[in-house]
């Protein structure tokens, strides 16, 4: 399995707002709302950062319920696969992809959809994978089962799910890219 982290090219990789204070992760979205207003991420909502925390929450404890020993608070996102949409999301796309077996699979954690509709219990269509986050293994049997989203549903048609979000509990394996002077 294959893991892609998209990124903003001239901002390099792994940087998230989750990583910042309330006060200074705002000031980055309004930055980016002013200075790139056509591409994706700028058309957030304003309560996008407050719901980001609670939904970071959630995933974490939800990784500890599966016995998982976070190394840090909130997770470094990564998909499963290449997944076109996200091209859309930056001014200059670029991506990392590397093998799941590169990095400690007990330190991954899956959600089948985005993290935010698959545990904001807005939708109600009984489907298995709502509410749910997966460790590596078990991943692997849902993807047997109803196959990779951005192939079925790449524009949304069927659902909110495009995509299998990846979170990354450590910052081991990720070093080559994870430079503190650059960071956010």
């Amino acid at each position: 399995m294959k893991l892609y982290h998209y990124y903003e090219k001239d901002n390099g990789p792994f940087r998230s707002i989750s990583d910042l204070p309330d006060k200074e992760a705002e000031e980055v979205l309004q930055q980016i709302r002013l200075e790139k207003p056509d591409i994706f991420l700028s058309k957030r909502p304003d309560d996008y950062l407050l719901k980001r925390r609670h939904f970071e929450e959630v995933l974490r404890n939800e990784f500890i319920k599966l016995g998982g020993v976070p190394e840090r608070n909130t997770p470094h996102y990564m998909v499963v696969e290449e997944v076109p949409f996200f091209e859309k999301w930056y001014e200059h796309t670029a991506y990392i992809a590397i093998e799941a077996s590169e990095l400690d699979l007990k330190m991954l954690s899956f959600t089948y959809g985005d993290s935010h509709p698959t545990f904001s219990g807005k939708i109600k269509d009984g489907k298995e994978y709502r509410n749910r986050l997966y460790g590596y293994e078990e991943i692997l049997k849902i993807i047997d089962k109803y196959g990779l989203p951005q192939i079925w549903n790449p524009d949304f048609k069927y659902g909110p799910e495009c995509y299998i979000e990846v979170q990354i509990w450590t910052d081991r394996g990720l070093e080559k890219w994870l430079k503190d002077e650059e960071r956010l």
